[in-house]
């Protein structure tokens, strides 16, 4: 991971891929964000968000366009992303994406993965597939050598459970890398058009809502 990746903070991460679809001052992008339901893959609160722009700014990650007034309202200054946080982005997603032991920081990768090219979220996906598919060994073995001594299944539960969470994950893993692979949809920042965005973020936002409602 490079200097500047290594600065970078899952917010981080998500506050400069905002970026990468036109300049904003922060509160747009916060209200972005929360219309999204990013808030749903990290803890969004203003003093930390406002907190990240500034160190993203200090490490010259992202940089002032303008200082805008409105009335009485108070200043906002609108920002954009500089080449060096742009790779600093690409290189924080390469970092985590074959990782298995920073749950928060794989859904960040995951869902900014489209950042690096396919062919190398490919083979980056099918590194944690490897690493998945042992600790999904490992707890599977585990809990039938407990069964076969007659451990009580009360003693499993937590066990069963996560072996079941990681077979799950690596059948989800396998259809993503088939559709990558067979280049079933469009890929990478090169590809995606204005309305692209649009459309992504509305369906992002539709399908939020439809959870939100299954858990009333």
């Amino acid at each position: 991971m490079t200097d500047d990746a290594c600065k970078l903070t899952p917010l981080g991460v998500m506050a400069l891929a905002l970026l990468r679809e036109g300049d904003m001052h922060p509160y747009e992008m916060m209200r972005l964000m929360r219309l999204r339901h990013h808030d749903r893959l990290l803890a969004l609160t203003n003093g930390t968000f406002y907190h990240t722009v500034s160190r993203l700014k200090k490490h010259g990650l992202l940089a002032e366009v303008r200082v805008d007034r409105d009335g009485k309202r108070p200043e906002r200054t609108t920002y954009t992303m500089t080449d060096a946080g742009q790779e600093a982005v690409a290189a924080w997603v390469r970092a985590e994406l074959p990782r298995i032991d920073r749950p928060v920081e794989f859904r960040v990768a995951l869902a900014e993965s489209h950042n690096i090219d396919r062919d190398e979220v490919i083979d980056l996906l099918t590194e944690r597939r490897a690493a998945l598919a042992g600790e999904h060994r490992l707890f599977a073995d585990g809990v039938a050598k407990a069964r076969e001594r007659r451990v009580p299944e009360q003693y499993l539960v937590q066990s069963g459970r996560q072996a079941a969470l990681l077979a799950a994950d690596l059948e989800w893993l396998d259809g993503f890398l088939l559709d990558l692979d067979q280049c079933r949809f469009p890929w990478g920042i090169d590809v995606e058009s204005e309305e692209d965005t649009d459309l992504a973020a509305s369906a992002e936002t539709g399908l939020h809502t439809i959870l939100r409602k299954a858990s009333i």
